[in-house]
């Protein structure tokens, strides 16, 4: 008789019924994990991505694709500056960490370790580079990890993450290294690409310490990760150390808020599938049973961005006009109960408010009178 099946199987099959039984999950990436700890209070996002599913494919199923995601010629200059920034043992990439983060002597060129990390499976690769991580904390020496594998739980599903680089220093410390394309000029670069940047390494540091806790002397998880980039316009690297403590607390607090992905399965109706091959109107059908938060900070973030903000501008939904708005407006939830609550007609007029979108409803008024009465003279005096 064989065994029952246990909680993780059974929601692993509940999961892969809701993508298509026979479609392979989507890796659910950092970038993808930081968005999503952007908008903790997304019941779609969270389930979708648990689910790994496609949402690019989806987005173009339900007649709204999107153009979110990396340019083919991006994607191409960023793996050659990359394998550029490694050559050697990853010489140029210990020098750089050294020079900004220090943690021990100076690195020799070829005496640095450089563990080979492959392994079956995305499992398999993260038990290998625990052990990898483990080993490299009790040498002594520099080693490099060239795109290790590590786990994270998210909202009771399994997430692989897989960094740029991990560097182990002499002293034991373990640093994310994030390799990026876009320039450094005179030491300093775009401000949103370096917070972006932040927020993703903020997640692998977080899955890092992960790991790290699980070993009997636990070592240090640096909070400041090297971002490497290209130095002005040349293909020469160089970098900097970004202090993420900010982006790693945020991120563990919104991750935790997370409702758990087989709480939010368990809501569904039967039949309920997300699988791409499905009529569209199927397909509507299976998104609109799942909970949206949508935000304008969304449409650079997720790939159902379009779709969201259609569905949120067709309820009057006040989170279409962004986070700080919704904030301000308590209980109003929709655009016409805020124009109601201003004109007087509904609303407690105790409500702060209320009161507010009276009070500038009023200013407004006497501002558009004082405005027609200054031209209606103006006319008289021609």
């Amino acid at each position: 008789m064989p065994a029952p099946p246990t909680r993780g199987t059974a929601l692993r099959h509940q999961l892969a019924e809701l993508r298509g039984p026979d479609v392979p999950p989507r890796p659910l990436d950092a970038r993808a994990l930081a968005a999503l700890a952007a908008n903790p209070g997304c019941a779609r996002r969270a389930l979708l991505d648990g689910a790994g599913v496609d949402k690019t494919a989806l987005a173009s199923s339900l007649g709204s694709p999107s153009g979110f995601g990396q340019s083919q010629f991006a994607f191409m200059r960023g793996n050659a500056f990359e394998a550029r920034v490694k050559a050697d043992g990853g010489a140029e990439l210990l020098r750089l960490t050294h020079g900004r983060l220090g943690g021990g002597p100076e690195p020799v060129p070829g005496e640095s370790a450089v563990p080979d990390l492959s392994a079956a499976g995305p499992e398999g690769r993260a038990a290998r580079t625990a052990l990898a991580l483990r080993e490299a904390t009790g040498s002594g020496g520099w080693t490099l990890l060239d795109h290790p594998m590590l786990a994270l739980d998210v909202a009771g599903t399994p997430a692989f993450l897989e960094p740029d680089a991990v560097v182990v220093h002499p002293d034991g410390g373990w640093t994310v290294v994030e390799i990026k394309s876009f320039p450094m000029i005179d030491g300093s670069a775009d401000a949103a690409k370096v917070g972006a940047a932040a927020r993703q390494a903020a997640v692998y540091a977080l899955a890092l310490e992960r790991v790290a806790e699980r070993m009997e002397n636990p070592p240090r998880v640096r909070h400041h990760v090297l971002l490497v980039c290209p130095k002005d316009f040349s293909n020469f690297a160089t970098a900097s150390a970004v202090d993420v403590r900010k982006q790693l607390s945020v991120t563990r607090r919104q991750l935790a808020r997370l409702t758990r992905v087989e709480d939010i399965a368990a809501s569904l109706p039967e039949g309920t599938t997300f699988d791409v091959r499905r009529p569209a109107e199927e397909l509507t059908a299976a998104v609109e049973a799942v909970p949206a938060t949508y935000a304008p900070e969304c449409l650079a973030a997720c790939e159902l961005a379009f779709h969201c903000r259609d569905r949120a501008r067709d309820e009057g939904e006040v989170t279409s006009l962004g986070r700080s708005i919704r904030g301000e407006l308590g209980g109003l939830t929709t655009i016409g109960e805020v124009l109601s609550a201003a004109l007087g007609t509904s609303g407690d007029p105790d409500d702060p408010a209320v009161a507010a979108l009276r009070r500038a409803a009023s200013l407004r008024s006497e501002a558009l009178a004082g405005a027609g009465t200054v031209a209606s003279g103006g006319g008289s005096a021609c």
